[in-house]
């Protein structure tokens, strides 16, 4: 779609050209839902590709994920084989509803703030308990836990003039051992619940519940939890909680949670054993 109000592009190369992110400017990554609909408030864009990330960036401590980073180079990365939870990583890239095209332009950034109950990869990070580098204006930094960035459907943690940078992720977490499950109403349709279970080294247990939610749901547990312990975790969150859309009611939201969840678990606790 032709952004007609845009009156100006920006190409940032280095930090300082982030300044032009003000009034009704926008920043330019994939694109790929900027350009899906009308975007009548905004008069310029920020393109933040030519800044030169690299898109993963492995160390022993952990993996950093360029905000740039396209799904598909996050699906097909190669990564430490100990670290067991990647497997999340082409699990939530292919729960998303797109194109190989529209995969190898959106980018890890950009779902996570858009911060849409069907965003799997932004679940996936949640999941996973990464941490969110963002910059702001002056060369201020700071970090704010994926879990607390989104506030609701399309309502993120992200200040005027801000930018995330990188999502950060501990390599205790990546050898975390991890399940997935995901229903819809229809084989091609959005998410109706994306359940993702995580079983730490030290044997905590969390279980994040999205597409069903208006946010990424974690749900911790010191240990191993009990399918009843779970099922009454779940059924005990309030009522608005729950996202209501033509993709699902509340009401089967919270009850195919509560089976994908049972599932989850189930996984978790035949790895262990």
């Amino acid at each position: 779609m032709d952004l007609d109000t845009v009156r100006e592009v920006v190409v940032a190369r280095e930090r300082a050209d982030l300044a032009a992110l003000t009034g009704d400017a926008a920043v330019l990554a994939g694109g790929t839902w900027l350009y899906s609909e009308p975007q009548e408030r905004i008069g310029r864009l920020v393109d933040i590709t030519m800044l030169g990330w690299p898109a993963l960036t492995v160390t022993d401590a952990e993996l950093e994920i360029a905000a740039t980073c396209t799904l598909d180079e996050l699906d097909t990365a190669v990564l430490p084989p100990e670290w067991s939870a990647a497997e999340l990583f082409p699990q939530a890239c292919r729960a998303l509803l797109a194109s190989h095209k529209i995969r190898r332009t959106a980018t890890v950034g950009g779902n996570v703030c858009l911060g849409l109950p069907a965003g799997a990869v932004l679940a996936a990070l949640t999941a996973l308990d990464a941490t969110l580098l963002i910059w702001g204006e002056g060369g201020r930094d700071r970090r704010i836990p994926v879990a607390h960035f989104v506030l609701g459907p399309g309502r993120v943690e992200l200040r005027p003039g801000e930018v995330v940078r990188s999502i950060h992720l501990t390599s205790a977490k990546m050898r975390s051992r991890t399940a997935f499950r995901k229903i819809a109403l229809a084989p091609l349709g959005r998410s109706g619940s994306v359940v993702m279970g995580r079983a730490d080294i030290d044997g905590r247990c969390a279980i994040t519940v999205s597409a069903a939610t208006m946010r990424p749901v974690v749900l911790e547990f010191a240990d191993m939890p009990t399918p009843g312990e779970l099922t009454a975790t779940i059924m005990g969150l309030a009522r608005e909680v729950w996202y209501d859309d033509p993709h699902g009611t509340p009401a089967w939201r919270r009850h195919v949670s509560t089976v994908l969840a049972g599932d989850v678990l189930a996984d978790l606790r035949e790895v262990r054993s």
